[in-house]
């Protein structure tokens, strides 16, 4: 396939994960604004960050349902359509069931066009990494632009407003770019079945593996989603910093990310995944400590941009450490993303709800939690790897 091809079948994919990536920044960067405009509590903006992540944890269950009933395209441009509608209801500040409903179709929609756009990369780019790669590259890009295009508007004296209209150009834009495409799939053979089919399927529910790297990523998520939603909140609660200065913060981790994971890629092929988990796993608690420790603007910049580089790798590989439970099973896989996503709907909720009573401040070093648990889950791993 020619480059020139490529590009044309690839990039509506890639322009609207692009839009996905900074849209799902874009939640944490506004919240800060919503909680002030609709006087939210810490309980109801921690909420709003749960829904979140619970619809993109349903999408999973919508996507196929609704592709089995209308077809695959017509899917697909339906939850899609979600997007914008969600993104311009939330701009009008409605009440909060409202406000609730809307950021639970926002993450329908948000976790359907990820499965979308990795399943037609995949088809389309006959399971070439590098398309992939790509891009998982463009999402990592729009998620570190959203909060520095959010304080170039504040600069400017614009609104939070006017980022959510730029975003909603952007998902319209991603909706027809799709129209034109051929979203049919590609059928099965009964070679390709009888390949992804194991012989004997494995009891995944009886491997400590199952339950060990499940549970990695389930407090993993549950930190990173907090990160996402609830840092540049706590960023700006410091004191040290203004608004404008948290959220380039909160950009520069997604950087950071970007870096990370091509390394991990390269790391991958010479360092065994255990070493892999947990040193990512100690590296991020360091960081994570540093930066809830101090006051110091400087060291804050540094262990958020550390922080961001050491998560990079904690997900891809801890799918990949799990493989031995779940490979060929994807009932075994559905239940392994549905433990770790529990952590990112879980988490954001506990901590708005302690940040009520104690203040934000204080409600985010609960993560530690987090951090305590990855690393001895990360110990576990290594032991029941030690003679993989």
């Amino acid at each position: 396939m020619s480059n020139s091809i490529k590009i044309k079948l690839f990039f509506p994919n890639y322009f609207s994960f692009f839009i996905n990536g900074a849209m799902v920044l874009l939640v944490g960067a506004i919240l800060p604004y919503l909680r002030e405009e609709a006087n939210l509590s810490y309980t109801i903006s921690g909420s709003l960050l749960s829904i979140f992540a619970v619809g993109n944890f349903l999408a999973s269950f919508v996507n196929p349902g609704l592709t089995k009933l209308i077809g695959r395209k017509c899917s697909i441009i339906t939850t899609a359509i979600l997007q914008p509608v969600s993104l311009i209801g939330i701009s009008m500040l409605p009440p909060v069931p409202i406000l609730l409903l809307l950021f639970l179709t926002l993450g329908i929609s948000r976790g359907c066009y990820s499965i979308i756009n990795n399943a037609y990369i995949n088809e389309k780019g006959d399971g070439s990494a590098a398309s992939l790669n790509i891009l998982h590259m463009v999402f990592a890009i729009g998620a570190f632009l959203a909060p520095t295009l959010l304080s170039i508007y504040i600069n400017l004296n614009l609104t939070w407003r006017d980022i959510i209209y730029t975003i909603t150009v952007g998902s319209v834009l991603s909706i027809l770019f799709l129209c034109k495409l051929d979203l049919s799939g590609t059928p099965k053979t009964k070679t390709d079945d009888s390949k992804s089919i194991l012989p004997e399927q494995k009891r995944f529910w009886t491997m400590p593996i199952f339950y060990v790297s499940g549970f990695i990523l389930f407090f993993y998520l549950g930190l990173e989603n907090c990160v996402n939603g609830w840092f540049v909140s706590y960023l700006k609660n410091t004191g040290v910093m203004s608004q404008t200065y948290a959220n380039e913060l909160v950009s520069l981790t997604w950087l950071a990310v970007l870096v990370g994971r091509l390394t991990t890629a390269v790391l991958s092929t010479k360092i065994k995944q255990k070493w892999i988990i947990l040193a990512d796993c100690i590296a991020t608690a360091i960081f994570f400590i540093l930066l809830v420790s101090t006051k110091n603007l400087v060291v804050i910049t540094i262990a958020i941009i550390g922080l961001g580089f050491f998560f990079a790798g904690i997900y891809p590989t801890g799918v990949s450490n799990a493989a031995v439970a779940i490979k060929g099973s994807d009932f075994g896989t559905s239940m392994f993303l549905a433990i770790s996503a529990l952590g990112g709907i879980i988490t954001p909720q506990i901590v708005g709800k302690v940040a009520d009573h104690i203040g934000l401040t204080g409600a985010i070093s609960t993560l530690l939690i987090n951090v305590v648990a990855m690393i001895a889950l990360s110990l576990i791993n290594v032991r029941l790897n030690k003679n993989k």
